[in-house]
């Protein structure tokens, strides 16, 4: 579609009269792709991000909610000049509204894996984001070699970082069940004798988990996030992605998928034997 004045697109999309429209842009209620919009400007409704008083219209009201499981190696950036592949070459075409630009909740570091959301929902996306709202992050994590008691004991009471006190919500050693479950969603394949954990997040620190394993010198050999809130990995293998069912949205806008009975302690990790 050629551009129009933004005026007339808004009127065709009845927010409002014409005159009602230029009203809204000159007030600044009103965005063309994140920047305020003037009086006069060109648009195409079909490729721009057109939002009045942060409400989207035209093309970008059609909002998306996917579930990416990314795989290491992949960038959470959507533009990268040096990364090979970034989260967006994973999407499929059919999954993304005409004309919406996806972009991620949140980031997950290049060399870990696991659940990522892509949305082209501004308020939502916020809302997940804002630790007022407390969603978790659960991740599953490999280690060389097992944690010791000193170990775990320093991880459970909090691990100083430079942006103050880093801590768990949740420590515990996964099962047989949990890690074989797991393993069969990821590529490519761990070793077989990697020791495997469970930590739950409220905190959002850039690479927190791996600079506490690092003070513990317990090095994280592949880190996999598969909990945002009551989003779960369950059954999604590396390098697919579904949409997010709706008492999914709704759940992690309103801080949902805590541990399921905080009433009592998650499982400890298993501490070896004392030695005599």
């Amino acid at each position: 579609m050629p551009p129009e004045r933004l005026q007339k697109v808004l009127a065709a999309a009845g927010v409002a009269s014409r005159r009602a429209s230029e009203g809204l842009i000159a007030a600044g209620r009103v965005q063309v792709d994140g920047q305020r919009a003037t009086l006069g400007q060109q648009v195409d409704p079909d490729k721009s991000r057109i939002e009045v008083d942060g409400r989207p219209i035209g093309a970008a009201a059609r909002t998306a909610y996917l579930l990416l499981h990314k795989p290491a190696g992949v960038t959470s950036t959507t533009a990268d000049r040096h990364a090979e592949t970034t989260v967006l070459d994973l999407i499929p075409t059919a999954l993304v509204p005409d004309g919406a630009r996806l972009y991620p909740v949140g980031r997950l570091d290049q060399d870990s894996e696991g659940l990522l959301i892509l949305t082209n929902d501004g308020g939502w996306s916020e809302r997940v984001l804002h630790p007022r709202y407390g969603v978790e992050r659960e991740y599953a994590i490999a280690l060389a070699r097992r944690l010791d008691g000193q170990q775990v004991e320093t991880l459970e009471a909090g691990v100083d970082l430079d942006e103050g006190l880093a801590t768990l919500h949740h420590l515990r050693s996964m099962t047989g069940t949990e890690v074989g479950r797991l393993v069969d969603l990821l590529r490519p394949a761990p070793p077989a004798d990697l020791a495997w954990y469970r930590a739950t997040l409220r905190q959002g620190w850039k690479r927190q988990l791996r600079r506490m394993f690092g003070v513990v010198e317990a090095p994280i050999d592949r880190l996999v996030r598969v909990r945002i809130g009551p989003v779960r990995i369950d059954g999604l293998v590396s390098g697919r992605v579904r949409p997010l069912k709706a008492p999914e949205v709704r759940g992690l806008a309103g801080g949902g998928g805590r541990a399921r009975d905080e009433s009592q302690p998650a499982p400890a990790a298993r501490r070896p034997p004392a030695r005599h």
